[in-house]
């Protein structure tokens, strides 16, 4: 099997969550792989500095503002995306949330910013994503990022999170189905990390010091380490589907 992004090169790439974290890796993984990146996130100011700075890259990074967890900020997000920068070829659905805590003295408007963000947001941007694939046929790849916890619950401390997980995973596998019943060419991945370095864990400044105790114990990877995972899944042959991809940290 030979890895090659190259069928990519100047082709646009829509990356969702993209101003910190595990988005921002992606992006600038895409671009220097020569993609048209659209990066969505509500911090648009930043992804702008971040386009600049990849001025010299192979590819370029496009600003594009939308809060994902309302419906008619997507739809313009991926109308904008379409009438400017044109077919959309990759989509990683990136943009999560998620607390601490526990299910018996949660918030309820916690949990419902977490089912939006995980679940429904997600959906929608696959929708509009795989819609806009077909009406330009186009072979293209949805990448889901998950988590471990989207396969097994190994801690009481997320709360309704991992049962978002476990719904993306079921939404993968959903998807894959539909795809292939439709007889389209578009790929679907699961991307499933360990412990990340990001907003939502270690540099979560709203964390307890007990859980960056915790935390600051366990092995941990960098946002890097997922943009390469998703770059592999991308560099596959257009007949291979890497359809779950986990990666843990030693």
């Amino acid at each position: 099997m030979v890895l090659s992004m190259n069928r990519f090169v100047g082709k646009v790439a829509v990356v969702t969550g993209a101003s910190s974290g595990i988005g921002a890796a992606i992006v600038e993984k895409l671009v220097e792989n020569g993609l048209i990146v659209a990066g969505v996130a509500r911090r648009a100011e930043i992804i702008e500095e971040c386009a600049k700075k990849y001025a010299g890259k192979k590819g370029k990074l496009v600003a594009v503002k939308a809060d994902m967890s309302k419906e008619d900020d997507i739809l313009r997000a991926f109308k904008w995306i379409e009438g400017n920068l044109g077919p959309i070829h990759v989509l990683v659905n990136n943009a999560g949330y998620a607390t601490m805590g526990g299910l018996t003295d949660g918030k309820t408007e916690e949990w419902r910013k977490t089912l939006d963000l995980n679940i429904i947001s997600l959906c929608v941007a696959t929708r509009e994503a795989v819609r806009l694939m077909r009406a330009n046929k186009v072979n293209g790849h949805i990448i889901h990022i998950n988590s471990i916890f989207g396969h097994q619950v190994t801690t009481h401390t997320w709360n309704i999170y991992p049962a978002s997980k476990y719904a993306v995973t079921a939404l993968t596998e959903t998807l894959r189905q539909e795809l292939n019943a439709l007889g389209c060419k578009i790929k679907i991945t699961s991307v499933s990390p360990g412990l990340v370095a990001t907003e939502m864990t270690t540099k979560n400044k709203n964390a307890s010091a007990d859980t960056k105790a915790f935390l600051a114990k366990l092995p941990i990877l960098q946002p890097e380490d997922i943009a390469d995972g998703i770059c592999y899944a991308l560099s596959t042959p257009e007949h291979v589907q890497v359809h779950e991809l986990t990666i843990q940290p030693l």
